[in-house]
C-alpha cells in the first residue's frame, strides 16, 4: 500500500512539472499559445494520435497536426524559434569518368526571420565558388571537368541556423503609400504565373465586392482553401503552373497551390511573392522541401499567407474544410508562419550564377545540377544523389 501511495506521489509530481514546461515543438505536436486576455495564466495543447481526436482548452489553444509542422492555430504571444545545424550531402560519383559534371547548391542567408552563420562548404581536390544572383541568392557552385576521378565528386555543405516563427502583425493599410521598384518587381508575371486574361478573370471573379486590398488579399487565400485541395503524387512540390491548374485539376502540391495564391494577388495589382526553402522539423530532411507566399500590404509590408500548408493538413488528418481545426490553421496561417522552415532562394525563372546549360529554373528551392550540359532530375534525391540531414539545438 505504502509502495502505491509513494508511486502514486511520484506519478503527480511528473504530471506537475510536465505542465509546468508545456509541450515541446516537433513534428506531430503543436506550440503552446498565451491568451491575449490573461498574461499569468497559460493553455497547454496536447498531441494525440492519429487515432485520438485533438481538443483544445480555449480558442487561442494550438490544434495538434500530423501533416505540418508544430504551430499555433492562433496568434501566439511570444516568438517560437528554431535552431541547428543542416548538412547537405552531394554525391555525384556514380557517373562516369569522362564527363564533366556541374553542380549548383541554395546556400540560405540571413533574412529578417532566419539567421544563417557558420557555412563551412569541402569539395575535395576542386575549387567552390560562392557567387550571389540578381536575386540576391547565394550559390555554392563546384565543377569537376572530364578528368576528374568519380569518387572525388562529393561536396558537403553545413551551415548553423536560427529561425524565428512570423507572427501577425496589425493589418494596418496605407493607399498613399509609393511601392518600391523592389516591391513592384512582385507585381510582374513569370512563365508559370502569367498575368494574362484567364488569371485575371479569376481574379476579378474571386475579389468581386471587395474594395481593399486587405479584403481581397483574404477573399483570395480563402478561395484556395475552399477551391484547390493537395494531390500527394504530383512531383516534388510541384510546378505551379497556374493556368493548367485552371484548365484541369485544381490539386496539387505547395508551389501549386502556393503559386494560385500569389497569381491571383499580382493580377489583383496586390504583390506577391513566394520563398523556397525546406522545414527543420525531423532529422531526415531530404524530402522536405516546402514554398510559401507573402503578400504586400501597403502601411504594413510583407505579410505571411500559406494556404498549402492548411490543405495538407486537411488530407493528412482527413479534416473537412468547415471543421474548426481546419479553420483553425486556416486563421493561423493567414499572416503567421511557423518557426520549422527555412529558406533557400527565392525567385522564378532563374539564371543561375554561372549560368547553367539548361532552361531557366523554375525554382531553385532545390540542388541542380548538370551532366555534360543535360539536368539531372533535382526531384529524385536517390537518383541524384542528395541528402539533407537536421540537428536540432
Amino acid at each position: 500500500m505504502k509502495k502505491n501511495l509513494k508511486m502514486l506521489l511520484a506519478l503527480g509530481m511528473v504530471a506537475c512539472i510536465t505542465v509546468g514546461c508545456g509541450s515541446k515543438a516537433s513534428n506531430n505536436a503543436a506550440s503552446s499559445a498565451k491568451s491575449a486576455a490573461s498574461s499569468a495564466k497559460s493553455t497547454v495543447s496536447e498531441t494525440k494520435s492519429a487515432a485520438s481526436t485533438a481538443s483544445t482548452t480555449t480558442s487561442a489553444s494550438s490544434t495538434a497536426s500530423t501533416a505540418t509542422s508544430s504551430v499555433s492555430s492562433a496568434k501566439t504571444d511570444e516568438k517560437q524559434s528554431v535552431a541547428g545545424m543542416v548538412t547537405n550531402v552531394i554525391n555525384m560519383t556514380k557517373y562516369e569518368k569522362g564527363k564533366k559534371v556541374r553542380v549548383w547548391l541554395p546556400v540560405p542567408h540571413n533574412s529578417e526571420y532566419q539567421t544563417v552563420e557558420n557555412v563551412v562548404y569541402e569539395a575535395g581536390m576542386v575549387k567552390a565558388q560562392m557567387n550571389t544572383d540578381s536575386n540576391g541568392n547565394q550559390i555554392l557552385y563546384v565543377e569537376w571537368d572530364k578528368d576528374i576521378v568519380p569518387h572525388h565528386r562529393v561536396i558537403k555543405l553545413m551551415f548553423d541556423v536560427k529561425r524565428d516563427e512570423v507572427l501577425r502583425p496589425e493589418l494596418k493599410e496605407d493607399d498613399k503609400e509609393e511601392l518600391t521598384a523592389e516591391i513592384k518587381k512582385y507585381l510582374e508575371p513569370s512563365k508559370n504565373l502569367p498575368l494574362n486574361d484567364q488569371v485575371k478573370n479569376k481574379a476579378k471573379e474571386v475579389t468581386e465586392g471587395k474594395t481593399t486590398d486587405l479584403e481581397k488579399a483574404r477573399a483570395i487565400y480563402d478561395w484556395v482553401i475552399a477551391n484547390m485541395n493537395r494531390n500527394e503524387d504530383v512531383k516534388g512540390c510541384g510546378e505551379g503552373d497556374v493556368c493548367a491548374l485552371l484548365d484541369t485539376t485544381m490539386s496539387g502540391k505547395c508551389t501549386d497551390i502556393n503559386s494560385m495564391f500569389v497569381a491571383l494577388c499580382r493580377a489583383s495589382g496586390i504583390p506577391a511573392r513566394e520563398h523556397f526553402g525546406i522545414r527543420i522539423n525531423a532529422d531526415d530532411i531530404t524530402k522536405n522541401q516546402h514554398c510559401w507566399a507573402e503578400f504586400y500590404l501597403k502601411g504594413t509590408g510583407w505579410v505571411s499567407a500559406d494556404p498549402a500548408d492548411v490543405l495538407k493538413a486537411v488530407l493528412k488528418n482527413g479534416w473537412t474544410k468547415d471543421q474548426k481545426e481546419t479553420k483553425e490553421k486556416q486563421e493561423y496561417y493567414w499572416g503567421n508562419c511557423d518557426a520549422e522552415r527555412i529558406i533557400l532562394a527565392d525567385g522564378r525563372d532563374l539564371t543561375l550564377t554561372p549560368a547553367q546549360d539548361g532552361e531557366p529554373l523554375n525554382d531553385f528551392g532545390y540542388p541542380y545540377a548538370e551532366v555534360d550540359g543535360k539536368k539531372v532530375d533535382n526531384y529524385t534525391p536517390d537518383q541524384f544523389i542528395y541528402t539533407y540531414s537536421f540537428v536540432k539545438k
